[in-house]
């Protein structure tokens, strides 16, 4: 049979609702805002400020960069497809947007698991802290992170490339995901899906474990704090954490666990906005804006705004 090459894609959005477009207009619109800026205004604070260069803040850096990677490589092209009737995103646009957000993806990931080891070391190895996690210790975290994160997402989208599209070209979904385009596909997607499901178990299960199994001890040395109010002060920002944590796992993990046929869109649509825009909403408020060093950070940022 003759089929011809799709050369772009329509993408559908959260809904085809006209009422209530407006509504999810402004509302994305004001979520991409507090995300975009708030991360920003982390970045500008650590950078700004020779206080804050010590390997907890930069990992805070490097997670702001990654969550204004990832909304901004989905949210303005979402937004614009509101506005306009031609819900059209080109091949290379959409193959472009599915790499900036797997490797924001796989760099969330790992990072979430690398701040929790930088905080078992600061709360369970208080006196040797500084000798662990020094600056090449950090370096190297960070060169961790971004192999992983590249590697990940040169994966997935070199398998993507490899798939033929030959009609329909109706991306039933907000962003170009690699779900919705394996659903797609003309071609055999069994190695797709199989890369998908290896990567969902070593990079969310396997982190999550890390993560949780950090926390754990975290939380033991917390119990042997003989204060109620320093037992209070940390379990509340480590429940804080995991909150946000969970809440970008769970989802990804119920994402990317299952095979392509077994999709459903309309459900997979609302689950996809909670780890590419809530949870970069979040990260700066739980992991940021309630600290004191960088609510004086801000403060000098701003202070040096007037002047």
């Amino acid at each position: 049979m003759n089929h011809s090459t799709v050369t772009e894609f329509i993408i559908l959005g959260l809904t085809g609702n006209p009422e209530i477009q407006g509504f999810l207009f402004v509302t994305f619109l004001c979520i991409y805002l507090v995300a975009f800026l708030g991360n920003m205004l982390i970045v500008i604070a650590i950078i700004y400020n020779t206080t804050l260069h010590s390997p907890m803040y930069v990992l805070l850096l490097a997670l702001a960069i990654v969550d204004i990677i990832c909304t901004t490589s989905i949210i303005p092209n979402m937004l614009w497809t509101m506005l306009t009737p031609e819900k059209t995103i080109s091949y290379g646009g959409c193959i472009s947007q599915l790499f900036f957000f797997t490797w924001s993806l796989g760099a969330e990931i790992v990072l979430f698991t690398t701040m929790a080891y930088d905080r078992y070391v600061a709360i369970c190895f208080p006196l040797h802290y500084s000798t662990i996690m020094n600056h090449r210790m950090c370096k190297t975290l960070l060169s961790i992170v971004m192999g992983i994160a590249v590697t990940n997402s040169w994966v997935h989208t070199a398998l993507i490339l490899k798939l033929n599209f030959c009609g329909p070209n109706i991306i039933d979904h907000f962003f170009c995901e690699i779900p919705p385009l394996l659903a797609l596909s003309c071609s055999p997607v069994k190695i797709n899906e199989i890369m998908v499901y290896v990567a969902d178990i070593f990079l969310a299960i396997g982190d999550f474990t890390l993560t949780c199994i950090s926390y754990g001890f975290i939380i033991a040395a917390i119990l042997r704090i003989r204060t109620t109010e320093g037992k209070k002060k940390a379990f509340s920002t480590c429940s804080s954490h995991l909150i946000v944590v969970s809440l970008y796992y769970s989802p990804v993990i119920y994402t990317y666990i299952r095979p392509a046929s077994s999709y459903t869109f309309d459900k997979d649509k609302v689950v996809a906005v909670l780890y590419t825009l809530v949870t970069p909403m979040l990260n700066p408020i739980v992991y940021s804006f309630r600290n004191k060093e960088m609510q004086l950070g801000i403060r000098r940022v701003f202070a040096s705004l007037k002047h």
